[in-house]
């Protein structure tokens, strides 16, 4: 009886051991995926001004339309393609892919304008406001419930705004264009409802908008603007590559979404932006003082969020689990 005792406690011993060394590793794993995702996404600045002479607008249609072959292609060899069409059935559901692209199109077409146009420090602090502006829109629109801490963090972060309106005398329209465009995609994301994979949403969404691209192409081709195929195989090649520069650091965010925390995505998530404006900073951006003041301001604001969200993630380790609800005393929602 011992004897099988000692067997189980160790069977059970070894077993816990192996699903911890499972789970760092995996964490692990996740965190290089997230690391990897928000390197590209932060050195995309740098990779728009290698498209020169080529316009925002133009950019754009090609990012839309070779994203949306590489996604297609992707699709059909992993398989997903099915659970893609069964879950668009819905006009209204369609019409929420639509809704979205159109966001996440101004949002690109806003971000590459910014960084062909001398504001990538703008668009650095879009990105930087961007999870203040998600918890203010989950507040107003969906009425969730906020914490303290992120209470504080949103008001600090409309202060900092405030001041850079009035200091500098002029609304940092980029900046605020880029934070509402993607919190307003996420809002009307998490309205949709629609459980799909990175890879499939960003196929729908892509290939919704594909025929408005193909005509803007045409339309830039007709009109003398589009430089594609006019300076030269490296250049058409750069425009190509766009589909990939976008999917590949989607589907590393994906990998490591699957792998660690929400707070560790949250604490990442500030590379991209620190990346942003480092790049703005080499490529000569001016920064007032004024506009270093309502930086400061806004970063305040992160690290309050930032403390608020990993505070709360060992609150709800230590917290014990609560009873499962009795049969029948589940909301039906």
């Amino acid at each position: 009886m011992d004897r099988e005792l000692s067997a189980g406690s160790a069977g059970s011993t070894g077993s816990a051991e192996s699903t911890g060394v499972t789970d760092v590793s995996q964490a692990r794993a996740g965190t290089l995926y997230g690391l990897g995702a928000y390197t590209i996404w932060g050195g995309m600045a740098l990779y728009f001004l290698t498209l020169a002479p080529s316009g925002a607008a133009e950019i754009l249609v090609h990012r839309i339309l070779w994203s949306a072959l590489l996604c297609v292609v992707l699709l059909v060899v992993l398989r997903q393609a099915k659970g893609l069409l069964q879950a668009l059935r819905s006009p209204r559901r369609l019409a929420g892919v639509l809704l979205a692209g159109a966001l996440i199109a101004i949002n690109w077409l806003i971000y590459v304008f910014a960084v062909t146009s001398g504001h990538v420090t703008d668009a650095a602090l879009g990105y930087f406001l961007n999870p203040l502006v998600s918890v203010a829109l989950g507040l107003l629109v969906l009425r969730e419930t906020i914490r303290r801490g992120q209470a504080v963090a949103v008001v600090i972060g409309g202060i900092g705004g405030i001041y850079l309106a009035i200091a500098t005398g002029s609304v940092p329209w980029v900046a605020l264009g880029l934070a509402f465009s993607f919190g307003t995609y996420g809002l009307v994301k998490k309205r949709l409802g629609v459980q799909l994979s990175a890879l499939q949403s960003l196929t729908a969404e892509t290939a919704v908008l594909a025929p408005f691209a193909a005509a803007a192409m045409v339309w830039l081709a007709t009109s003398g603007q589009a430089t594609f195929g006019s300076h030269g195989v490296s250049h058409a090649l750069l425009l190509v590559s766009t589909g990939i520069v976008t999917t590949v650091p989607l589907l590393l965010f994906a990998a490591a979404a699957r792998r660690v925390t929400l707070v560790t995505i949250g604490l990442l998530q500030f590379i991209a932006p620190i990346l942003q404006f480092l790049t703005g900073l080499a490529l000569g951006e001016h920064m007032s003082s004024a506009r270093w003041t309502g930086f400061l301001i806004v970063w305040i604001a992160l690290v309050v969020l930032a403390a608020d969200a990993v505070r709360h993630s060992v609150r709800s380790r230590r917290r014990p689990p609560r009873a499962a609800p009795a049969e029948g005393t589940t909301p039906a929602t």
